[in-house]
C-alpha cells in the first residue's frame, strides 16, 4: 500500500504512538515515509503536534499538518470556533496523493473517530466530498477519495469490542476496507477483559488483529522506540509479532 489511513475508536486510544510504531518499521525497513495530520487541535501556535511527536519517536520523516486549531475539540468545531476555515476531504485526499509521488508510505493520522467531523457540511443540504446532506465531511470521506486502507487503533478493555464493531461496520458501509486492528496501549497489566478482547476484536471488526503497542511506550526515547516497535506489530504491518503469543507488556 501506499496510503494508510489510521483512525480510533475514539478519542486517547493510543493512536498517534501507534502511527508513529508503524512509521518506525516502514522506516527501518528502508522505506520513505510520511504523515499527514490534516487537523491538529488543542494545539497553539508553535506547540508539538501529533505530527512531531512521530517524527521524534519514528525518526526521519516527512510531517505535514493542514491546520491547526487552539481548541481540544471536534476539527469541525474548533474551526468555526477559531473563526478559521476548516479542513476538506478532497484538500486531505490532493495532499496525501502529493506526498504519495515522494514517499513510498503515507500515513493519514486522524482526529478522534472515523466519523469526527471535519467541517460542518453544506447548509443547502448539498453535503461536502462523500458525506452526503448538510452533516459535514469525516475521515472516512478522505479514505474513499483515496481508496484506501483503513487502519482501527482500539483500546484494550470493556467497552472496545463495541466501538470497534461500530468503527469497521461504518468503514463497510461505505465500501472501505478495514486492513486490521491495532491495540493502541496494551496495559502493564492487562485483566480478563483485555485477554479476552485479543480473541474477539478480529471477530468483530472482521479483519485481523495487528498488533499490541505496550503502555506507556510513547514515554520512550526515539531510538529505543524504534528497536522495539517491530515487536508490536504483525508482519502486514512489517513487524513481528506473532498472534498466537501475548503482547509485550511494558515500555521500559
Amino acid at each position: 500500500m501506499t496510503v494508510l489511513v489510521v483512525t480510533g475508536t475514539g478519542t486517547e486510544v493510543g493512536k498517534t504512538v501507534a502511527t508513529a510504531a508503524v512509521a518506525a518499521v516502514a522506516l527501518a525497513a528502508g522505506r520513505t515515509v510520511a504523515v499527514l495530520k490534516p487537523a491538529q487541535t488543542g494545539v497553539g501556535p508553535g506547540e508539538r503536534g501529533d505530527a512531531d511527536e512521530v517524527v521524534r519517536l519514528a525518526g526521519h520523516l516527512t510531517a505535514l499538518e493542514l491546520a491547526r486549531y487552539p481548541e481540544p475539540l471536534a476539527p469541525a468545531t474548533a474551526a468555526r470556533r477559531a473563526g478559521l476555515p476548516p479542513v476538506r476531504p478532497q484538500e486531505i485526499a490532493d495532499a496525501a496523493r502529493k506526498l504519495a509521488t515522494e514517499h513510498d508510505l503515507v500515513l493519514v493520522e486522524g482526529a478522534g473517530g472515523l466519523l469526527v467531523r471535519f467541517d460542518d457540511g453544506d447548509p443547502d443540504g448539498g453535503g461536502d466530498g462523500e458525506g452526503g446532506g448538510g452533516g459535514g465531511s469525516t475521515l472516512a470521506d478522505a479514505a474513499r477519495l483515496l481508496g484506501a486502507p483503513v487502519l482501527i487503533v482500539a483500546s484494550a478493555g470493556l467497552g472496545t469490542l463495541n466501538t470497534t464493531a461500530l468503527t469497521a461496520e461504518a468503514l463497510r458501509a461505505r465500501s472501505l476496507h478495514p486492513l486490521g486492528v491495532l491495540v493502541g496501549s496494551w496495559p502493564q497489566h492487562p485483566d480478563l477483559a483485555a485477554h479476552c478482547n485479543l480473541t474477539d476484536l478480529p471477530t468483530v471488526a472482521g479483519a485481523p488483529l495487528l498488533g499490541a503497542v505496550p503502555e506507556g511506550s510513547g514515554t520512550l526515547t526515539g531510538p529505543t522506540f524504534r528497536s522495539r516497535a517491530p515487536r508490536w506489530l504483525a508482519p502486514a504491518l512489517g513487524g513481528t509479532w506473532d498472534a498466537t503469543e501475548a503482547p509485550v507488556t511494558g515500555s521500559r
